[in-house]
């Protein structure tokens, strides 16, 4: 991976391997949208764009004896080829940190590392749950075309429960069974932290019951926002080229600047698997 530039960078492989160790940890510990959502890829980092399929309508099959009778088989009425962004984010670490870590045989601080990995996995998440209107991409809060149901009150009574309940009840209806994740703001999720009377559990156990277990909190979402979604690789997943690695971009007043990067998109192949909570 020569763009990466790591030749050009004055650290040891044993300096990169952690380097890549500490990405590695922090993205798992801060990313929500890949603990439920199919991965496509890693693909490459040169790979630009990823088609988007939209298939015609069929009958529902048939039921018969010999087979003979006409079956219109699903196919691909229209493609569509989207660009896959790049989310980075740019940090640096001192000449000194190096030179002390040098002359002392000391670990390098990677404070700064694990601070850009953060950011970039949350830029991550913001690029799943809300898209990027101004890039043109749809995330699975914002896209439009998705069942988009009133919420109650989920610090009251049994509302959070009901309204999950219906909200599967529509997926269901739309011929989706399986794989549901429900993704809450923080201030919902502590709503829910509370014991239902005559059944001994939270109401967030309760829900995530209804969801597999599937039950997460995202900051990305704000607040007072939840989605319900079946996440079938075939209903949704994210394209990966290049999954989350560090480049050397180079000196900078002695200083040493690098870039966590990834390319990355979410791709809604059916928006009825989807439920906004608004």
């Amino acid at each position: 991976m020569e763009f990466l530039s790591r030749q050009d960078a004055p650290f040891s492989l044993e300096q990169w391997a952690k380097i890549d160790e500490k990405v590695v940890r922090i993205a798992r510990q801060v990313l929500v949208g890949r603990r439920f959502i199919s991965l496509y890829g890693p693909l490459g980092a040169g790979v630009q764009s990823i088609n988007i399929d939209s298939f015609e309508s069929t009958d529902c099959g048939h039921i018969e004896f010999f087979g003979e009778n006409e079956c219109f088989p699903l196919g691909v009425k229209s493609r569509r080829f989207m660009e896959i962004p790049m989310v980075y984010k740019d940090f640096k670490i001192t000449w000194r940190d190096v030179e002390h870590s040098a002359q002392f045989n000391l670990p390098l601080d990677l404070a700064s590392v694990a601070g850009a990995a953060a950011i970039c996995a949350k830029k991550e998440d913001e690029l799943i749950f809300l898209g990027n209107a101004e890039q043109g991409y749809e995330g699975l809060f914002t896209a439009t075309g998705v069942e988009r149901i009133a919420k109650g009150n989920w610090a009251e009574g049994e509302t959070a429960f009901s309204d999950v309940a219906r909200g599967l009840e529509i997926l269901v209806g739309n011929g989706l069974v399986s794989n549901f994740a429900l993704v809450v703001s923080p201030d919902l999720y502590r709503q829910m932290q509370r014991v239902q009377p005559n059944t001994g559990l939270l109401e967030s156990e309760r829900v995530g019951k209804l969801v597999e277990g599937n039950l997460f909190q995202s900051a990305v979402l704000g607040s007072n926002s939840a989605v319900l979604v079946c996440s079938e690789a075939q209903n949704m997943d994210l394209v990966i080229g290049q999954d989350m690695i560090t480049g050397y971009l180079g000196p900078d007043k002695l200083n040493h600047s690098l870039r966590v990067l990834e390319t990355v998109m979410l791709r809604i192949k059916r928006k009825d698997a989807i439920v906004v909570f608004a």
